[in-house]
């Protein structure tokens, strides 16, 4: 019998940005900072463990995760 982790209903970026984000905003921390700690770092202590949030980013490369936010930045600035 083979174990199969239970498959979560994240599929892109822009889901795992905002699953993250909110996950670290519910216990207290400030997730622009802690995002920015990650990238910069590549440290995955800096994504709380709550709701999943440490191993749902850790599904993407920082440079994927880098990209979306400068498409979506680019893209809310016209």
């Amino acid at each position: 019998m083979k174990f199969e982790p239970p498959k979560e209903n994240i599929d892109s970026v822009e889901e795992i940005i905002f699953s993250v984000f909110s996950s670290l905003e519910e216990k207290g921390y400030d997730p622009i900072n802690q995002i920015i700690g990650y990238i910069l770092s590549g440290d995955p202590t800096y994504i709380t463990s709550h709701n999943n949030a440490r191993s749902t980013i850790c599904r993407i490369e920082r440079d994927e995760l880098l990209e979306e936010l400068l498409k979506s930045y680019l893209k809310n600035s016209k």
